[in-house]
């Protein structure tokens, strides 16, 4: 199996080399390239094109959000995680759309966040649990839609509401009895009928609409 090669981003040096050292630690992970302001991201994700960015959100030159955007944008099979200090919803927001996969604090304990970096190297969301109760209480589910708004398929409704529940492609595919390809294209073209840039706001998109319930 190929290591997650993964783009550490944080201007602050000492912090970002205790990252990596427990990163580098792991037997499934290498850090492939250190950056220390958002600029430096984008160019090393362009020349590495890791598997996992884990971005700080504060950083000088170009900040997380920005770069977040820039990466998936130009790197749409890397990950975007955003680890940072801040638990303002609003951050929460922006990275989001900015089509960050994961949002952790740094808080969180190192376990928790090499679970995330993998969990979101398979292609799931990870918000921290500190702030996504939070978060999901905002995007409680709204009235019902105007008949006029586009409906889903009953397959396409029954892939949002896995993917909601956490499951990876294939673990989706083996529920529903489908191939995994079928998955991913399905997806892609949820995403894109949705004006989605991501499945965590596809996730957040089926509890906003009542197709999956917000976690416990």
């Amino acid at each position: 199996m190929k290591p997650i090669r993964i783009l550490l981003a944080d201007d602050h040096t000492m912090l970002r080399q205790g990252i990596a050292q427990v990163l580098e630690s792991q037997p499934d992970m290498t850090v492939v390239a250190q950056a220390g302001d958002g600029r430096e991201a984008l160019a090393l994700a362009r020349r590495h094109q890791p598997t996992i960015a884990l971005l700080d959100i504060n950083m000088p030159n170009m900040d997380g959000v920005e770069a977040a955007r820039r990466i998936t944008a130009e790197l749409p099979e890397t990950g975007v995680i955003i680890l940072t200090m801040y638990r303002r919803d609003d951050y929460v927001f922006e990275a989001i759309k900015a089509g960050a996969s994961g949002y952790l604090l740094k808080e969180a304990e190192m376990d928790d966040l090499l679970a995330a970096v993998r969990a979101v190297a398979r292609g799931e969301a990870v918000i921290d649990p500190a702030i996504a109760g939070r978060v999901l209480a905002e995007l409680r589910p709204s009235p019902p839609a105007d008949p006029s708004e586009e409906t889903l398929p009953e397959r396409d409704v029954e892939i949002l509401q896995l993917l909601a529940q956490g499951l990876s492609n294939q673990e989706i595919a083996d529920r529903l009895f489908i191939a995994e390809k079928t998955v991913r294209n399905r997806l892609s073209l949820i995403f894109r009928r949705l004006h989605l840039k991501n499945r965590t706001e596809a996730a957040l998109y089926a509890v906003r609409k009542g197709l999956a319930p917000p976690p416990p």
